[in-house]
Order: structure tokens, then sequence, then C-alpha cells
């Protein structure tokens, strides 16, 4: 069965191609080019319905998202018949937040006959298991993540953000729709408002949201994550177990050991 990335930016697509045992066909929506890989059909959202037909064309059968891409504005001049047709469920999604608009993604390429797969079936190597993978992780650092994972859980179940940053039993930041980098760059300008570093650092805590479709749109880290976690004064990272994607895993247990943090997939 033909496979194809639906790739977004960034260097998740890259990774995912180079652990399939076939190369995939690569497409990508217009103006979210991914990251080192050659995207060899690129699509609108405004014409989907034909998009689709050019995959089965091409002898799809599944396809894996993978990549960051923002809501892009819709031209409808652009729009064919078929799209026109699903526009109106796609905007009623896209008003119910960012889970519910990727549900309907999912299930309309299903409805074309396509198997919509998971990175973690692809390649499970990405997510890793439980243990701390560099550094040592103290019971405050504990104890900061299981706070951290608290509130990741109240705020995934309204559909906000996929990760927060807490020091010392403080929440000093959460993620929203700017990203993680905003978040940590926030936090890296919070000064007389962060607790005593001698007592803890903090960490930056990320996971999945609770009942999230996890074909699609799981969190992911890598080396820069780890660059602004130190930028931000943080002690280290924390993650949940099997559910994270973590680019380029022996660069990031390197980095971390060389700046002096944890890296954790808490379990």
């Amino acid at each position: 069965m033909k496979t194809a990335v639906i790739a977004g930016q960034g260097r998740l697509p890259a990774a995912l191609a180079a652990a399939m045992t076939e190369a995939p066909l690569v497409a990508a929506m217009d103006g979210f080019a991914p990251e080192g890989l050659t995207v060899d059909l690129t699509f609108r959202v405004e014409r989907l319905v034909p998009f689709l037909r050019a995959l089965e064309r091409d002898g799809v059968g599944q396809v894996v998202f993978a990549g960051a891409v923002t809501r892009p504005r819709l031209d409808p001049a652009l729009l064919d018949e078929g799209t026109a047709g699903l526009l109106p469920r796609l905007m009623q999604a896209m008003a119910a937040g960012d889970d519910a608009t990727l549900r309907a993604v999912i299930g309309i390429f299903e409805e074309f006959g396509f198997a919509v797969v998971g990175v973690e079936t692809i390649a499970p190597a990405l997510l890793p298991g439980a243990g701390v993978l560099a550094g040592t992780v103290s019971a405050r650092d504990e104890a900061d993540a299981d706070r951290a994972a608290a509130i990741v859980t109240a705020l995934g179940a309204v559909d906000v953000g996929q990760g927060a940053v807490v020091a010392q039993g403080l929440c000093l930041g959460v993620e929203a729709l700017p990203g993680t980098d905003v978040l940590l760059a926030q936090v890296a300008g919070i000064g007389a408002l962060r607790p005593d570093p001698a007592r803890g650092r903090g960490v930056f805590y990320k996971a999945a949201k609770p009942g999230q479709d996890r074909r699609i749109d799981l969190p992911t880290i890598g080396p820069d994550t780890l660059r602004a976690a130190a930028v931000a004064g943080l002690g280290g990272i924390a993650f949940e177990a099997g559910s994270v994607i973590c680019l380029d895993l022996s660069e990031m247990q390197r980095l971390a050991r060389d700046l002096g943090l944890f890296l954790w997939a808490r379990g």
C-alpha cells in the first residue's frame, strides 16, 4: 500500500520519511513546505477534492500527517464544486476548535477511502517510552512535573495547548496558539516573578491533549526546545512517555547533558 505524508513545516516530515522502508509520496499545503524533503504534490484547501482524487490516481492507500500548519486564509474564487460542498462542514469544525477541525479532516480523508495512520504506527521509535533520558530528576522536579501535568490536562480538556512551565509549584506560563517557542521566550523574560532558583529551576512539560485523536497533531519537541528551555533558566524538560515525538533523540540527549538539563519521559 502506497503511503502519502501530508507534510507541514518543520523537520518532522523528513524524519518520518527517513524511518519508512519505502519512499512515500510527499504532499504539502501551499505555503507550508517541510524542511529537508522534496514535495511531490502541493495543494490548497479550496481544491481539496481534486487533491484527494490526485492521491487516488497515484495509488495512495494510506496517509500520515506530520508537521506544523496554521489555518490558511481561504479564497472562495478557487473553490471547485466538490470542495464547496465540504466547506460548511469544515468551517463549522474550525469554529469548534483545533481538535474538531482535525477530526473533520481525518473524516474526509477516510470517506474518500484512505486509511489514516499516526506517526507512532509508521515510526514508533520517534516516541520514547518511560525513563530519564538525560540528567537527574529531583523530588522538586517531580513535584513540578506533576503540577504541570495537571495544568496541561485541564487546558487540554478545553482544547488549549499541550504544554506548561512550572517552578516550585508556581505556573510561569502555559502554551496556547502561539506555541512552545513563544511560551519559553515569555518565561525567559520573567524576572521578579520567578521563584528562588536555588530551590528548583522549574520544568517545561509537554503532553498530548486528553482524548485527542493520536493519528494527528501529537506534540513534538527537539533540540531547539532544549536550547529554549536553557535560555528560560529551567532545569529540564519532562513529557508524557509514548505520546510526544522527539526529533533526533540522540542529539537531544547530548545537548541536555551539555546544557545541564534533564530530559524525562514521564510514565
